[in-house]
């Protein structure tokens, strides 16, 4: 098959590219590097010609409320009238596990907005939904950062491997559009305060682990990164992946 990779030269993207490549399939990276802009619609079409798949995991570059909720549907309504002009049979999105029960968070919003215009486009779609990844754990540590104390609140997760995260991707672009959500989260449950502590645990830099249920951009979100019974349990543990990063 022939997939494009929307978002190919980022963390989940490349390694989508490299596994959907192994096993011997056409994989066209798609970014604004490579002359491709969802959002403004430039070269979207040339870059779906001939393409049975479309995996779309590109970003909003802010997370705030408007930027990225123009980014994911402007990008969304690019995307899925080039896969009609171009026969596209299948749309993969990765989302976020729990994005539809936090209307408050901005950022969530936007994704939802992104998975309607999935579903209403009219192309045969399926959505992968995953937890956080683990290598957010470090860039969230250095934001919530004051002197040498890391301020985090103790809300519950349940990580993911980004590896994981995108082998379900190239999965579900490899397989028949299941035309709704699949969840996917890490083998195990902890408290982002304590997912500091492991990591200064094994790579002490010399601040410390503060609980602050006010700080960072978890504090106060529910209890909905965990996923549910439904969800699919990848096997890599945190722990693990931090002695090999």
């Amino acid at each position: 098959m022939k997939i494009v990779v929307i978002g190919g030269t980022g963390l989940i993207g490349s390694q989508v590219v490299k596994l959907v490549r192994d096993r011997g399939h056409e994989a066209v990276v798609a970014s604004p590097s490579k002359g491709v802009d969802t959002v403004t619609g430039q070269g979207v079409a040339q870059a779906l010609e001939g393409a049975d798949v479309v995996v779309d995991v590109s970003n909003s570059p802010s997370f705030d409320t408007e930027p990225a909720l123009d980014f994911f549907t402007r990008s969304a309504q690019h995307v899925i009238e080039a896969e009609k002009e171009a026969g596209v049979r299948h749309h993969v999105t990765l989302s976020i596990v729990g994005v539809d029960q936090v209307p408050d968070y901005g950022y969530y919003r936007a994704k939802v907005a992104q998975e309607e215009a999935v579903r209403d486009g009219g192309v045969p779609y399926s959505i992968v939904r995953a937890t956080q990844f683990f290598e957010f754990v470090a860039p969230v540590m250095d934001m919530s950062t004051d002197g040498g104390q890391v301020r985090m609140p103790s809300t519950r997760l349940r990580p993911i491997a980004s590896a994981d995260v995108a082998a379900a991707v190239a999965e579900a672009a490899q397989g028949e559009p299941s035309n709704g959500v699949r969840n996917i989260a890490g083998p195990e449950i902890y408290r982002l305060d304590q997912l500091g502590e492991i990591t200064l645990a094994q790579k002490p830099d010399g601040r410390t682990v503060v609980t602050d249920e006010d700080a960072g951009p978890f504090a106060g979100m529910p209890d909905v990164l965990v996923g549910d019974a439904t969800a699919h349990v990848a096997a890599t543990r945190y722990e693990d992946w931090l002695k090999r990063s």
